[in-house]
């Protein structure tokens, strides 16, 4: 639920900087939107005494979750600026089968064959949508899947921040160097622009749904197992479609729709057999905990 919720939340809130970046630069966005969040979560994390040594961002998991996050934040929005909602959403659906294969390559978790082949077919999914190589072909599409590898990085560190630092300090202290790097990208991308009071309450309204999908993603990611979390974000992209076609007038192309099923269909197989092994494994462990008679 805290992901499905987070997903939710993100979801609405890339609607609200895509419709913005028409009147901005994105780098312009993630200032704003960081500083009004920032001052929310920082209320927030004093209210409930959650406040710690800023030192802690220099800690290797965290440092790790907020290289990731701004990586992440700045590929992603560079891409929605330039993509259809629903497609960046599809290209972003292969994070779960890429934390999958990161939980391998770097904790050395097990992954059986079929979990193997999921992820070539999702991955395939991924160069549907992406179509390098043909007319239908957009180089900000590459942004979107360079998005995916930070936010697999960051995903994975989140996973090993010790228990003992509250998840409302890792999402101030994420904010508020999102909110940095957005201020030092601003000049480049065009500098600042003054915002009317409408833009002010999209910024507002975006930080309070970053602030929501920020915190329930390090709390999801943090209370289960990877595995089990990660599929849930596949709701993200019914958000997308939909939002897209209604405020956008986007509607999904065929090769957006079959990649995207490819993607959905690999990750909830992948998670399925994740559960299959995560169940033997538990059934082995009773089995070897139960006391043997002597003969």
């Amino acid at each position: 639920m805290l992901m499905a919720v987070a997903m939710a939340g993100f979801s609405l809130n890339d609607a609200v900087t895509k419709f913005l970046t028409a009147q901005m630069n994105f780098g312009q966005v993630m200032l704003v939107r960081g500083v009004i969040a920032g001052v929310l979560v920082f209320g927030l994390a004093y209210y409930q005494q959650a406040l710690r040594p800023v030192s802690i961002l220099f800690r290797l998991p965290v440092a790790l979750r907020v290289f990731g996050e701004i990586g992440g934040t700045v590929t992603f929005l560079a891409s929605i600026t330039y993509l259809p909602l629903a497609n960046t959403s599809a290209i972003f659906q292969s994070l779960p089968l890429a934390i999958t294969l990161g939980a391998a390559v770097i904790f050395g978790e097990p992954v059986g064959w079929r979990r193997w082949l999921a992820i070539l077919a999702g991955f395939i999914g991924v160069l549907i949508v992406v179509r390098p190589g043909v007319e239908g072909f957009n180089q900000f599409a590459l942004l979107a899947l360079i998005s995916v590898g930070f936010c697999t990085i960051r995903d994975l560190a989140t996973s090993r921040i010790p228990k003992e630092i509250p998840s409302l300090f890792v999402t101030l202290l994420t904010t508020c160097v999102v909110a940095v790097v957005g201020g030092a990208i601003m000049v480049p991308l065009g500098g600042w622009t003054r915002p009317s009071n409408g833009a002010l309450g999209l910024l507002l309204l975006a930080a309070v749904l970053v602030l929501i999908g920020y915190q329930c993603v390090i709390m999801a990611l943090r209370a289960g197992d990877i595995s089990a979390v990660a599929p849930f974000r596949y709701t993200q992209l019914l958000w997308a479609m939909l939002l897209g076609y209604l405020i956008f007038g986007d509607a999904p192309d065929a090769a957006m729709i079959l990649g995207a099923s490819v993607i959905v269909a690999s990750g909830l197989y992948a998670f399925h057999r994740e559960r299959i092994r995560n169940r033997e494994q538990l059934v082995s462990a009773k089995a070897s905990a139960l006391p043997t008679e002597g003969l």
